[in-house]
């Protein structure tokens, strides 16, 4: 026991003198030190140091697909590393795992993305994707086609290019090197994803349309959209908006791409995202799931229609690229990793246990004068806390509800993540795709519990059930 103290200790200490932490209080982690620090995982289970066990509520970064601790991947990684660890994709050169892993993904995407750029996470695929339709509005002799609209509350990553796409404000605001020609249309919110609500749908399809008139339709080169918003709040659309969205953007010729990147491979009980809706993009960013986040992975995946443009009008090297594009041992372990998904049908589990989360979000409901607007599509699924439900009230941003919840369930061993943009209190839940009915309850007895030990607190403090 001293030994471990002694070694967290040690431990800590180097964490705050030289290790700068991603999306993290800089000023937190030098007062306190790492949260946590995980030793290994198996399953839905990460361990701490210190003993302590874990639900992995989050798939650690809507991620961790297959579980934690799966040897097969390291096997196969081992394996590849003492062939042929890494070589350049530049130049035309090539090797084995990138050409198999570029035809198992153009077998499992919907329609005619057959073709794969590689890169080496979600930021730097949907930068690419942004490089590559300006490039092909450029090769068709439309320059000026290089407006890209998002959406609100979206999230696309952290390099210039994807921060700019994002439409959270926290994320522009840390920054002064945002790229030009992004432009922002409106997106359902929180509580109005029901499949029956067609005012939200009509307002949102009324408002893009006047934006893409005001902006110039010859002006945009492409829309890109999460087909759930995941970071902004795990918005799910309302019936009907992703189809006029598709039919928009083929009528006023605008390029339209799916991000994929928390949605892909398994996460909504769909393959992809997107088929929920039954449409099919342009193009398409994956990552996270592709590999499960055992090794760092992305990719574009193109039509056929850009890429036969791209063969037709390119002229000489296309200068863009990684080092790590195609990266060998990364694409293996890709490839072992789809392999599992589709073995163990983990497709189908997210969807059957999907169903058990709308059972579950909805008895949160019935249980908790707090809670209201659960929602899912697989293992993707959030709630909301309000301070009046019925009314759809926040509460004041400074009682931090949604984080005390978070800290409940965190001191009962589970994992969660509270989304807290522009005033709400917005719980995220996404566990492994391998999660049994057992498990999904257990998570959500910690779940209630915690919700309401902190409705308890909320009353003494003078808040009541409306």
């Amino acid at each position: 026991m001293e030994e471990t103290l002694s070694l967290k200790t040690e431990l800590a200490e180097l964490d705050k003198r030289h290790f700068m932490h991603p999306t993290s209080s800089i000023q937190m982690q030098q007062k306190n030190g790492p949260e946590f620090i995980f030793t290994n995982g198996e399953g839905i289970y990460l361990n701490e140091i210190s003993g302590r066990k874990f639900i992995d509520g989050m798939s650690s970064l809507w991620n961790v697909n297959i579980g934690h601790g799966r040897q097969e991947l390291g096997r196969v990684a081992s394996e590849q590393m003492s062939t042929l660890a890494f070589s350049s994709a530049f130049s035309t050169y090539s090797h084995e795992p990138a050409i198999r892993l570029s035809k198992k993904l153009s077998d499992m995407a919907p329609g005619d993305l057959n073709v794969s750029f590689f890169t080496s996470g979600g930021s730097e695929a949907n930068d690419s994707a942004i490089k590559i339709v300006r490039h092909y509005w450029k090769l068709l002799n439309k320059p000026e086609r290089k407006k890209i609209m998002s959406r609100k509350l979206a999230y696309h990553g952290v390099s210039m290019g994807s921060t700019s796409a994002t439409g959270i404000k926290e994320f522009h605001e840390m920054t002064t090197s945002l790229a030009p020609d992004f432009i922002y249309a409106p997106a359902p919110k929180p509580g109005m994803s029901e499949s029956g609500n067609e005012t939200v749908n009509l307002i949102c399809i009324k408002e893009t349309r006047e934006l893409i008139e005001r902006e110039g339709p010859e002006t945009i080169a492409a829309f890109i959209a999460e087909p759930i918003q995941g970071a902004g709040g795990m918005i799910i659309p309302p019936k009907g908006y992703l189809q006029e969205m598709r039919k928009i953007c083929d009528e006023y010729g605008i390029l339209f791409i799916a991000d994929e990147i928390i949605t892909g491979f398994g996460r909504t009980g769909k393959l992809f995202g997107i088929e929920n809706w039954d449409i099919v993009p342009d193009m398409m960013t994956v990552a996270k799931g592709i590999t499960s986040g055992y090794m760092p992975l992305g990719a574009v995946l193109i039509s056929d229609r850009i890429h036969g443009e791209l063969i037709k009008s390119s002229k000489g090297t296309l200068f863009h690229g990684f080092t790590y594009s195609g990266h060998p041992t990364a694409c293996a372990v890709a490839l072992k990793n789809l392999e599992i998904i589709e073995e163990e049908g983990l497709v189908e589990n997210s969807k059957i246990m999907g169903k058990e989360f709308a059972k579950e979000l909805k008895q949160l409901e019935e249980e908790h004068w707090t809670v209201a607007d659960g929602r899912n599509l697989g293992l993707l699924a959030a709630f909301e806390l309000y301070e009046d439900p019925q009314n759809r009230k926040r509460f004041d941003s400074s009682l931090a509800v949604s984080k005390r919840v978070l800290q409940k369930c965190l001191e009962h061993g589970l994992i969660l993540r509270s989304i807290t943009y522009e005033g709400s209190d917005t719980i995220a839940i996404a566990p492994p795709l391998i999660i049994t009915k057992e498990e999904v309850g257990k998570m959500f007895s910690i779940i209630s519990n915690a919700v309401g030990a902190v409705e308890k607190e909320l009353e003494n403090e003078g808040f009541l059930k409306k």
